[in-house]
């Protein structure tokens, strides 16, 4: 049945993701799209630019839209449901202990962030394919918003709306 899969891949993505919603893309993807065949990969790239622009977090909004195309309503909340509640269980079971603990796993922390740099580094390249870039000038559109965040320290909001413009624009 199709709502026990949906939420045992979700309760899993949920209890194996580490880093939110952008590094759970690069997981989702392999989940929903190369091994459930649920969504393709056009379907799967509009769900992650919806997901970014409605308000809540990213991987929440993933799994709400990706359980809604593939269940309908119900598939929605339980995919929800689903990526929620490992988290929810292992905060309540771990809490006490990492507070205690963690000046003796500071290391550990910093070798977390690391990873977490790397999975939301192959989410954007999993996403850089032909059909989101379609020319050069989108191309440049995309370095251009990337350099302005990383280099020039300018807030997403303000890179958005020039992006939106530009687009507008150029297109």
């Amino acid at each position: 049945m199709i709502y026990w899969q949906l939420f045992f891949t979700f309760f899993k993505i949920g209890l194996f993701n580490f880093g939110g919603g952008y590094a759970m893309i690069s997981f989702l993807q392999n989940e929903v799209v190369y091994k459930q065949a649920w969504l393709t990969t056009a379907q799967f790239t509009d769900i992650v630019a919806i997901s970014q622009v409605t308000p809540g977090p990213v991987g929440i909004n993933l799994a709400t839209y990706t359980g809604y195309t593939t269940g309908g309503i119900w598939g929605a909340g339980i995919s929800t449901l689903a990526v929620c509640l490992p988290s929810f269980i292992l905060l309540i079971l771990a809490g006490k202990f990492l507070f205690a603990t963690r000046e003796k796993y500071s290391l550990a922390w910093r070798i977390l962030r690391l990873v977490v740099i790397g999975l939301i580094a192959a989410a954007a390249l999993t996403l850089c394919n032909g059909e989101n870039f379609v020319d050069f000038k989108s191309v440049l559109l995309c370095a251009g918003a990337f350099l302005a965040v990383w280099k020039f320290k300018r807030g997403p909001i303000t890179v958005l709306l020039a992006s939106a413009a530009l687009g507008l624009l150029l297109y």
